[in-house]
């Protein structure tokens, strides 16, 4: 696993890899560099099978502050002509990377998260939130669209009608206001926060990572299918974790009256 890059953090526990978006003196604000690496890493992680779960945060006092704004102004100054939607391509190729990783992937938030790095944040699959975060589509304040499937993503885990007034407002809120709406699965005190994280990482990388791969599978495809679609989905992914090694395991252990030791396959 590569771990020499410019702006990205990445450190390995065990079956835990943690990627740290590495940029505090600009709140972790994404250049096409640090993208380019965290894209890289995203997508080395999800072909490295000794990796189990990943860890997604921001190093000093963020998660990120959305896109660093200084590249755009510096063409715009110079006329440089400007096509944004082949630049949110690099971005969904990091979200697809995320979202389609056969292994969970955490988002632990804390400071400032807001723009297309609260976006990215959303296509993890769990969200940890220290109770010092600041969440914000912050988009409408600058009168742009959100952008890293914010659109896609923020309805399905709250609701048309809310994820719209967040939009529309761009008002902040806090940690314990995005659990209660769902944005989070839980916010916990600041000084509890890396614990917190790194203990539900390792519990997840000590499971069935085979059946939680196919679970997000299952989940995301079903997000826009059909309910036979999904059901045919279903039986065919079941078909495939029954014979896995992991269940084997768990029906091994259930008869010997001990708990199940998973490889993650």
């Amino acid at each position: 696993m590569q771990t020499d890059y410019q702006y990205v953090l990445a450190q390995r526990d065990g079956g835990v890899l943690t990627l740290t978006m590495n940029r505090p003196e600009k709140l972790n604000a994404f250049n096409d560099v640090m993208l380019q690496e965290l894209t890289e890493a995203a997508e080395e992680a999800a072909e490295n099978e000794a990796i189990r779960c990943v860890v997604l945060t921001g190093a000093g006092r963020a998660f990120g502050a959305g896109q660093d704004l200084s590249a755009f102004a510096a063409r715009e100054e110079t006329q440089e002509p400007i096509k944004v939607s082949d630049h949110l391509e690099k971005y969904h190729r990091l979200i697809r990377a995320l979202s389609g990783m056969p292994k969970p992937v955490i988002a632990a938030l804390h400071g400032v998260a807001t723009g297309i790095s609260l976006n990215i944040a959303f296509s993890c699959d769990l969200r940890i939130a220290a109770d010092n975060v600041r969440i914000s589509e912050a988009f409408a304040r600058i009168g742009l669209v959100p952008d890293g499937g914010g659109a896609y993503y923020l309805q399905r885990l709250i609701g048309f009608g809310k994820a719209l007034e967040l939009m529309l407002l761009a008002e902040e809120i806090n940690g314990q206001e995005a659990e209660r709406l769902g944005l989070v699965n839980k916010c916990v005190p600041l000084a509890d926060f890396e614990a917190t994280t790194y203990a539900l990482a390792q519990r997840l990388a000590q499971g069935p990572t085979k059946a939680y791969g196919m679970i997000k599978e299952l989940m995301y495809t079903s997000l826009s299918s059909d309910l036979q679609t999904s059901l045919k989905l279903e039986g065919e992914l079941q078909d495939i974790a029954i014979a896995s090694d992991d269940h084997r395991e768990n029906v091994k252990a259930f008869l010997q009256k001990r708990a199940p030791r998973y490889t993650g396959k």
